[in-house]
Protein backbone atom coordinates (compact mmCIF):
# COMPACT_ATOMS: atom_id res chain seq x y z
CA UNK A 1 0.00 0.00 0.00
CA UNK A 2 1.14 3.55 -0.90
CA UNK A 3 2.08 5.84 1.95
CA UNK A 4 1.10 8.98 1.57
CA UNK A 5 2.40 11.30 4.65
CA UNK A 6 5.31 11.93 5.76
CA UNK A 7 4.64 10.55 9.28
CA UNK A 8 3.33 7.31 7.54
CA UNK A 9 6.74 7.10 5.79
CA UNK A 10 8.56 7.28 9.25
CA UNK A 11 6.42 4.62 10.70
CA UNK A 12 7.81 1.68 8.15
CA UNK A 13 11.45 2.57 8.64
CA UNK A 14 13.98 3.44 11.57
CA UNK A 15 16.62 5.86 12.26
CA UNK A 16 20.19 4.31 12.75
CA UNK A 17 23.29 5.43 13.73
CA UNK A 18 25.42 5.48 10.88
CA UNK A 19 29.05 7.48 10.85
CA UNK A 20 28.34 9.19 14.15
CA UNK A 21 24.42 10.71 12.63
CA UNK A 22 21.03 9.55 12.73
CA UNK A 23 20.25 8.49 9.79
CA UNK A 24 16.91 7.33 8.45
CA UNK A 25 16.92 3.59 6.69
CA UNK A 26 14.27 1.06 5.31
CA UNK A 27 14.79 -2.57 5.46
CA UNK A 28 12.01 -3.93 3.84
CA UNK A 29 11.60 -7.80 3.71
CA UNK A 30 10.78 -9.69 0.36
CA UNK A 31 6.95 -10.07 -0.35
CA UNK A 32 6.73 -14.07 -1.11
CA UNK A 33 10.02 -16.06 -1.54
CA UNK A 34 13.11 -14.14 -1.51
CA UNK A 35 14.30 -14.89 -5.06
CA UNK A 36 16.59 -11.98 -5.64
CA UNK A 37 19.22 -9.70 -4.34
CA UNK A 38 18.67 -7.20 -2.57
CA UNK A 39 17.71 -4.35 -4.00
CA UNK A 40 19.72 -1.12 -2.64
CA UNK A 41 17.95 2.54 -3.78
CA UNK A 42 19.82 6.01 -3.55
CA UNK A 43 17.47 9.14 -3.91
CA UNK A 44 18.30 12.59 -5.47
CA UNK A 45 18.04 16.13 -4.38
CA UNK A 46 16.55 17.65 -2.88
CA UNK A 47 14.01 14.83 -1.60
CA UNK A 48 14.53 11.71 -0.31
CA UNK A 49 13.27 8.14 -0.11
CA UNK A 50 10.34 9.33 0.08
CA UNK A 51 10.09 9.42 -3.65
CA UNK A 52 9.93 6.06 -3.93
CA UNK A 53 6.70 5.22 -1.91
CA UNK A 54 4.54 4.45 -5.13
CA UNK A 55 6.67 1.70 -6.07
CA UNK A 56 8.22 0.22 -2.77
CA UNK A 57 5.97 -2.60 -2.27
CA UNK A 58 5.92 -4.11 -6.29
CA UNK A 59 9.55 -3.75 -5.96
CA UNK A 60 9.15 -6.05 -2.91
CA UNK A 61 8.18 -9.17 -4.66
CA UNK A 62 10.45 -11.57 -4.91
CA UNK A 63 13.36 -9.07 -3.43
CA UNK A 64 14.17 -7.27 -0.32
CA UNK A 65 14.57 -3.35 -0.91
CA UNK A 66 16.74 -1.27 1.44
CA UNK A 67 16.05 2.69 1.20
CA UNK A 68 17.76 5.27 3.17
CA UNK A 69 17.54 9.11 3.97
CA UNK A 70 20.92 10.77 2.71
CA UNK A 71 22.66 13.03 5.54
CA UNK A 72 20.66 16.38 5.24
CA UNK A 73 17.74 14.35 3.70
CA UNK A 74 14.63 13.85 4.44
CA UNK A 75 13.96 12.24 7.92
CA UNK A 76 17.86 11.70 8.58
CA UNK A 77 19.46 14.25 10.58
CA UNK A 78 20.04 17.77 9.10
CA UNK A 79 23.43 18.92 10.73
CA UNK A 80 25.25 22.38 9.28
CA UNK A 81 28.33 21.10 7.95
CA UNK A 82 29.96 20.61 5.34
CA UNK A 83 28.18 17.71 2.57
CA UNK A 84 30.24 15.87 0.60
CA UNK A 85 29.75 12.81 -2.25
CA UNK A 86 32.00 11.09 -0.10
CA UNK A 87 30.64 11.83 3.09
CA UNK A 88 27.55 10.47 1.75
CA UNK A 89 28.51 7.41 0.49
CA UNK A 90 30.47 6.26 3.48
CA UNK A 91 26.83 6.57 5.49
CA UNK A 92 25.42 3.78 2.29
CA UNK A 93 28.70 1.74 3.21
CA UNK A 94 28.31 1.72 7.30
CA UNK A 95 24.30 0.96 6.32
CA UNK A 96 24.95 -1.97 3.91
CA UNK A 97 27.61 -3.07 6.54
CA UNK A 98 25.44 -2.76 9.36
CA UNK A 99 23.08 -4.98 7.51
CA UNK A 100 26.03 -7.73 6.99
CA UNK A 101 25.32 -7.84 2.90
CA UNK A 102 27.88 -8.33 0.73
CA UNK A 103 25.76 -8.85 -2.18
CA UNK A 104 23.26 -6.49 -4.18
CA UNK A 105 21.53 -4.60 -7.27
CA UNK A 106 21.48 -0.64 -7.09
CA UNK A 107 18.72 1.50 -8.41
CA UNK A 108 19.50 5.26 -7.98
CA UNK A 109 18.05 8.21 -9.42
CA UNK A 110 19.79 11.88 -9.59
CA UNK A 111 22.63 12.93 -7.18
CA UNK A 112 22.11 9.21 -6.43
CA UNK A 113 23.80 8.07 -9.15
CA UNK A 114 26.76 9.86 -8.48
CA UNK A 115 26.90 8.42 -5.43
CA UNK A 116 26.57 4.73 -6.51
CA UNK A 117 29.55 5.98 -8.49
CA UNK A 118 31.57 6.93 -5.74
CA UNK A 119 30.77 3.18 -4.55
CA UNK A 120 31.70 1.76 -7.58
CA UNK A 121 34.76 3.60 -7.54
CA UNK A 122 35.87 1.72 -4.34
CA UNK A 123 34.57 -1.44 -5.41
CA UNK A 124 36.92 -0.98 -8.62
CA UNK A 125 40.05 0.18 -6.03
CA UNK A 126 39.37 -2.82 -3.91
CA UNK A 127 37.83 -0.65 -0.84
CA UNK A 128 34.48 -1.30 -0.99
CA UNK A 129 34.08 -5.61 -1.18
CA UNK A 130 30.40 -5.87 -1.97
CA UNK A 131 29.52 -7.68 -5.48
CA UNK A 132 27.08 -5.85 -7.34
CA UNK A 133 24.43 -7.84 -9.56
CA UNK A 134 22.92 -5.40 -11.71
CA UNK A 135 22.04 -1.50 -11.92
CA UNK A 136 19.66 0.51 -12.40
CA UNK A 137 20.09 4.27 -12.97
CA UNK A 138 17.86 7.05 -14.08
CA UNK A 139 17.61 10.51 -14.78
CA UNK A 140 20.30 12.11 -13.55
CA UNK A 141 23.52 14.40 -14.61
CA UNK A 142 26.42 12.00 -15.11
CA UNK A 143 27.40 14.31 -17.93
CA UNK A 144 27.03 17.81 -16.02
CA UNK A 145 28.58 20.03 -18.48
CA UNK A 146 24.90 18.38 -20.84
CA UNK A 147 22.93 19.44 -17.73
CA UNK A 148 20.08 22.03 -17.81
CA UNK A 149 20.49 23.85 -14.40
CA UNK A 150 17.13 25.12 -13.24
CA UNK A 151 17.24 28.93 -11.80
CA UNK A 152 16.68 27.50 -8.24
CA UNK A 153 19.90 25.27 -8.48
CA UNK A 154 22.30 27.96 -9.96
CA UNK A 155 20.90 30.53 -7.33
CA UNK A 156 21.64 27.72 -4.52
CA UNK A 157 25.24 27.61 -6.05
CA UNK A 158 25.58 31.14 -6.19
CA UNK A 159 25.21 31.45 -2.56
CA UNK A 160 27.86 30.88 0.40
CA UNK A 161 28.44 27.11 1.34
CA UNK A 162 26.67 28.04 4.74
CA UNK A 163 23.57 27.48 6.11
CA UNK A 164 20.80 29.92 5.24
CA UNK A 165 19.13 32.26 7.85
CA UNK A 166 15.49 31.35 8.83
CA UNK A 167 13.92 33.95 7.22
CA UNK A 168 15.82 33.20 3.96
CA UNK A 169 13.04 33.36 0.82
CA UNK A 170 12.58 29.86 0.84
CA UNK A 171 8.88 28.51 1.55
CA UNK A 172 7.05 25.68 1.12
CA UNK A 173 5.37 27.18 -1.87
CA UNK A 174 8.66 28.38 -3.04
CA UNK A 175 9.94 24.30 -3.23
CA UNK A 176 6.58 23.00 -4.25
CA UNK A 177 6.48 25.20 -7.47
CA UNK A 178 10.19 24.02 -7.73
CA UNK A 179 9.66 20.51 -8.20
CA UNK A 180 6.40 20.73 -10.32
CA UNK A 181 8.64 22.56 -13.10
CA UNK A 182 11.09 19.43 -12.94
CA UNK A 183 7.82 17.52 -13.96
CA UNK A 184 6.95 16.35 -17.93
CA UNK A 185 3.66 18.95 -18.33
CA UNK A 186 2.12 15.71 -19.58
CA UNK A 187 2.35 13.90 -16.45
CA UNK A 188 -1.10 12.34 -15.57
CA UNK A 189 -0.32 13.44 -11.23
CA UNK A 190 -2.63 13.04 -9.21
CA UNK A 191 -4.65 17.14 -8.41
CA UNK A 192 -3.08 19.21 -6.23
CA UNK A 193 -3.98 19.03 -2.84
CA UNK A 194 -5.94 15.46 -3.50
CA UNK A 195 -5.02 13.01 -0.80
CA UNK A 196 -2.89 11.34 -3.32
CA UNK A 197 -0.73 14.44 -3.79
CA UNK A 198 3.01 13.25 -2.93
CA UNK A 199 4.35 17.04 -2.83
CA UNK A 200 3.04 17.89 0.08
CA UNK A 201 4.61 14.90 1.91
CA UNK A 202 7.55 15.82 0.12
CA UNK A 203 8.14 19.48 0.94
CA UNK A 204 7.21 18.41 4.39
CA UNK A 205 10.45 16.07 4.52
CA UNK A 206 12.81 18.77 2.78
CA UNK A 207 11.95 21.67 5.70
CA UNK A 208 11.87 19.03 8.68
CA UNK A 209 14.51 20.64 11.09
CA UNK A 210 15.38 23.64 8.56
CA UNK A 211 16.30 21.16 5.91
CA UNK A 212 15.35 23.55 3.11
CA UNK A 213 17.91 26.10 5.00
CA UNK A 214 20.93 23.78 4.25
CA UNK A 215 19.52 23.55 0.83
CA UNK A 216 23.15 25.87 -0.39
CA UNK A 217 25.34 23.37 1.51
CA UNK A 218 23.79 20.07 0.23
CA UNK A 219 23.91 21.19 -3.25
CA UNK A 220 27.49 21.42 -3.68
CA UNK A 221 27.57 18.03 -5.28
CA UNK A 222 27.43 19.63 -8.58
CA UNK A 223 30.96 21.11 -8.14
CA UNK A 224 31.96 18.27 -6.56
CA UNK A 225 30.69 16.12 -9.33
CA UNK A 226 32.02 18.73 -12.23
CA UNK A 227 35.42 18.72 -10.21
CA UNK A 228 35.44 14.80 -10.51
CA UNK A 229 33.29 13.59 -13.02
CA UNK A 230 35.96 11.26 -14.42
CA UNK A 231 35.62 9.32 -11.28
CA UNK A 232 31.99 9.09 -10.48
CA UNK A 233 30.88 8.91 -14.12
CA UNK A 234 33.69 6.46 -14.96
CA UNK A 235 32.71 4.00 -12.40
CA UNK A 236 29.12 4.55 -13.94
CA UNK A 237 30.31 3.31 -17.29
CA UNK A 238 32.98 1.03 -16.36
CA UNK A 239 31.81 -1.31 -13.69
CA UNK A 240 31.21 -4.79 -15.35
CA UNK A 241 28.06 -5.25 -13.59
CA UNK A 242 25.00 -4.94 -16.07
CA UNK A 243 23.60 -1.64 -16.58
CA UNK A 244 20.55 -0.09 -17.72
CA UNK A 245 18.92 2.84 -17.63
CA UNK A 246 15.37 4.58 -16.80
CA UNK A 247 14.99 8.16 -18.71
CA UNK A 248 12.28 10.45 -18.65
CA UNK A 249 12.48 12.29 -22.10
CA UNK A 250 11.07 15.28 -21.05
CA UNK A 251 13.38 16.08 -17.83
CA UNK A 252 14.47 19.43 -17.80
CA UNK A 253 17.37 19.03 -16.04
CA UNK A 254 18.85 15.87 -17.26
CA UNK A 255 18.50 15.94 -20.70
CA UNK A 256 17.53 12.24 -22.57
CA UNK A 257 21.09 13.22 -24.62
CA UNK A 258 22.68 12.07 -21.53
CA UNK A 259 21.71 8.43 -22.47
CA UNK A 260 22.94 8.30 -25.76
CA UNK A 261 26.51 9.43 -24.61
CA UNK A 262 26.19 6.76 -22.04
CA UNK A 263 25.29 4.22 -24.69
CA UNK A 264 28.47 5.11 -26.52
CA UNK A 265 31.04 4.36 -23.41
CA UNK A 266 28.68 1.49 -22.65
CA UNK A 267 27.03 -0.05 -25.82
CA UNK A 268 25.71 -2.93 -24.15
CA UNK A 269 23.65 -0.90 -21.29
CA UNK A 270 20.16 -1.09 -21.76
CA UNK A 271 17.65 1.69 -21.99
CA UNK A 272 13.83 2.58 -21.28
CA UNK A 273 13.00 6.02 -22.50
CA UNK A 274 9.52 7.14 -20.88
CA UNK A 275 7.78 9.56 -23.06
CA UNK A 276 6.01 12.62 -21.38
CA UNK A 277 7.89 11.94 -18.24
CA UNK A 278 10.37 14.40 -16.24
CA UNK A 279 12.85 14.11 -13.71
CA UNK A 280 10.94 11.90 -11.45
CA UNK A 281 9.65 9.19 -13.34
CA UNK A 282 9.22 7.13 -9.85
CA UNK A 283 6.27 9.93 -9.10
CA UNK A 284 5.23 10.86 -12.09
CA UNK A 285 4.74 7.77 -13.80
CA UNK A 286 5.07 5.15 -11.48
CA UNK A 287 3.45 1.74 -13.74
CA UNK A 288 5.77 2.88 -16.27
CA UNK A 289 8.88 3.15 -14.40
CA UNK A 290 8.26 -0.27 -12.43
CA UNK A 291 8.08 -2.35 -15.46
CA UNK A 292 11.19 -0.50 -16.56
CA UNK A 293 13.10 -1.01 -13.49
CA UNK A 294 11.79 -4.89 -13.45
CA UNK A 295 13.35 -5.14 -16.83
CA UNK A 296 16.84 -3.63 -15.98
CA UNK A 297 16.72 -6.06 -12.93
CA UNK A 298 15.64 -9.41 -14.95
CA UNK A 299 12.94 -9.85 -12.48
Amino acid sequence: MTVRTATGWGAIGRHRDLCGHRVFTIDAPAIGEEAHEPLLVLHGFPTSSFDFTEVLDPLRRGRRVLLLDGLGYGLSAKPDLAYTLALQADVVEAFVRQLGLTRLSLLTHDVGDTIGGELLARRAAGAWGVEIVRRVITNGSIYIEQAHLTDGQQFLLSLPDEKLPPDAPITAATLTRSLRETFSPEAALPPEGSSKDLLPATVEQIMREEGHLLLPRLIRYIEERRRNQSRFTGAIESDPSPLHSVWGLDDPIALASMVETLRAERPDATVDLLEGVGHYPMVEAPARFLAAVRTGLHD
